[in-house]
């Protein structure tokens, strides 16, 4: 087999592994099994092709970590859009599909999914179709929150 192939299939693995991961180390891999491939393609020896895929993948490390870094923090500037999971769901509205009473637990819908919820103020009751802000969660419990300028 020739040493192209190899450092293709190398790559085809490690951008499978980023894809599944997003470990930004894999893709500068990726990248040297790349520059290596093309490195074989040119005729190059092993000895020149293992050098410029490890001296690329480090190059590619410097340069695209910073950058990722910056695009998650200005991401994060424009109103935390890198938030993702449940951690997504906080500050956002959602609606009540079964009552909270006072110190008891209910149920809200949040983008199409339903969830347990409780009142930040043990004091307070939502009722079924009521709109309120999503506070925080604990383990898959929603504290829920009036929404401003609403009855609650």
């Amino acid at each position: 087999m020739t040493a192209w192939i190899l450092w293709l299939t190398v790559a085809a693995v490690l951008m499978t592994v980023e894809i599944l991961s997003q470990m930004v180390w894999t893709l500068c891999l990726a990248i040297g099994c790349v520059v290596a491939l093309v490195a074989s393609l040119c005729g190059a020896g092993v000895a020149a092709q293992m050098s410029l895929s490890a001296l690329s993948a480090v190059v590619a490390y410097i340069v695209l970590v910073p950058y990722f870094k910056r695009m998650h923090h200005q991401a994060a500037e424009r109103g935390g859009a890198a938030r993702t999971g449940m951690d997504a769901l906080v500050g956002t509205q959602a609606r009540v599909v079964k009552s909270i009473e006072p110190g008891q637990m209910g149920r809200v819908m949040a983008y199409g999914d339903n969830w347990q919820a409780r009142a930040l103020n043990p004091s307070d009751s939502f009722t079924v179709g009521e709109h309120v802000r999503i506070h925080s969660y604990d383990s898959i419990v929603l504290t829920v929150e009036k929404v401003s300028g609403t009855a609650g």
